[in-house]
């Protein structure tokens, strides 16, 4: 519960700290917290993609046939689900550099 609050407390921090665009940017949308935060999401989607690539591939391997089980549906769909989330947080980000250059015309 108290985890749930403060993510609203950020969200609505975010959407006053954005609300006045002719000004430059303060708190959550400032540089020295923005480009931080932004280069936690790539480095964490990257690593989070590059370990789910990796274990794929050792799995794969012809030595570890002898010993490889069927992977459970479950195992499945919780890996796609982080890979959706590794490439989403990618688009996101992406999405936001391209956006703060618009609306901030640097």
């Amino acid at each position: 519960m108290a985890i749930s609050g403060v993510r609203v407390l950020i969200g609505l921090g975010a959407l006053a700290a954005a609300a006045g665009l002719n000004r430059p940017a303060k708190g959550f949308h400032g540089d020295m917290i923005r480009i931080p935060m932004m280069i936690l999401a790539v480095a964490g989607s990257l690593i989070n993609l590059y370990v789910l690539w990796r274990i794929r591939t050792l799995r794969n391997r012809p030595s570890a046939q002898w010993r490889a089980q069927t992977i459970p549906s479950k195992q499945r769909r919780t890996e796609l689900f982080q890979i959706t989330l590794a490439l989403l947080s990618l688009g996101l980000v992406i999405a936001e550099w391209l956006t703060h250059r618009i609306v901030h015309i640097v």
